[in-house]
């Protein structure tokens, strides 16, 4: 792996730099991101990813981005497309495109409302952004854009910066429920980052709406990185609450069609998700699903469990329909 590819892994996964080269990294905390697994994913990423055959990246389920940060900074490519079915999500993905400038001066100012009060003033406001956040949301027209736009991306990035662990959790009702993080000095605002994240979604097409929404843009000079909410490992880990409609088993399903159809168009596609067998070693439901593709477990850490000592390296599957 030469150097810029390694300096833009460190600084995806948040650690310090050598080089004196700057690189856009996620503006969101997020929950499963894939920083920790561009090790394992760089080596199989399509081998003529950087000759110019492929011209189209196009990522169903966003998150966070960080596989869309580093693909975009180190391939040439024409066109991205990202989507996600979390309008929260994809709101703050528009503006930071759209409206970097005013949504700073907001964060901004919250920096400074949060940096000047003591730790429980900073949970009140924690509390006070959250609450008007989610009674807001009842009445929130997301189908257009304008100043309460910029306004709940602000609010929503405050409380990412925030709360609890980074998460990013919606109940039934689609509130963020997101407990209090009790962070001393958050960096909020960071502003360096959100203006180069700005400039690279310039050829970037930003969708909301369920995975199969990216179809009709696949063809057989796309590449196609799929990383949906993972099925639970087991009954107590079911982390897929990013939308309020969480991931069911029936919804992976419906995953492997969409998989199927992007790569009748010729289109490269690559997968990740947990691997079951983790837990029951006889559980073959991704093997069985895509039997009919390139199947392979590496390992990776485990974050998202509120147990520390169920925190460790496991088994994760990545699928692909092709071969380097």
């Amino acid at each position: 792996m030469n150097k810029s590819r390694e300096e833009l892994i460190k600084a995806i996964r948040g650690r310090r730099t050598s080089g004196k080269e700057e690189y856009a990294k996620p503006f969101f905390k997020w929950a499963g991101w894939k920083g920790q697994l561009l090790y394992e994913f760089d080596p199989r990423f399509p081998e003529d990813f950087g000759s110019g055959s492929i011209h189209r990246y196009i990522e169903p389920f966003v998150g966070g981005g960080a596989i869309f940060f580093y693909i975009s900074q180190l391939y040439p490519l024409r066109q991205s497309v990202i989507c996600d079915i979390n309008a929260e999500l994809i709101l703050t993905w528009q503006v930071v495109k759209k409206d970097v400038q005013s949504l700073i001066n907001i964060l901004q100012d919250l920096q400074k409302a949060y940096d000047m009060r003591d730790l429980a003033e900073q949970q009140n406001l924690f509390y006070q952004v959250r609450e008007e956040m989610n009674r807001e949301r009842s009445r929130f027209d997301f189908s257009s854009y304008g100043e309460h736009t910029i306004k709940r991306a602000a609010q929503l990035l405050f409380l990412n910066k925030t709360c609890f662990n980074g998460l990013f959790r919606l109940n039934s009702k689609g509130e963020f429920n997101v407990p209090f993080g009790k962070y001393k000095k958050p960096d909020i605002v960071n502003e360096k980052n959100l203006l180069m994240a700005s400039g690279l979604l310039t050829n970037t097409i930003i969708l909301h709406g369920d995975f199969t929404t990216c179809l009709d843009y696949v063809d057989d000079r796309s590449f196609v990185y799929i990383d949906p909410p993972y099925r639970p490992l087991n009954k107590t880990s079911s982390f897929t609450a990013y939308s309020e409609d969480g991931f069911s088993e029936q919804d992976q399903v419906r995953l492997c069609d969409f998989f199927r159809k992007a790569h009748e168009t010729g289109a490269k596609v690559m997968l990740s998700n947990s691997d079951p067998r983790n837990e029951d070693p006889d559980d073959n439901f991704f093997d069985d699903l895509y039997k009919d593709f390139l199947i392979e477990r590496v390992r990776a850490k485990r974050f998202i469990n509120s147990v520390g000592e169920k925190r460790g390296d496991i088994n994760e599957l990545i699928i692909r329909n092709y071969k380097n």
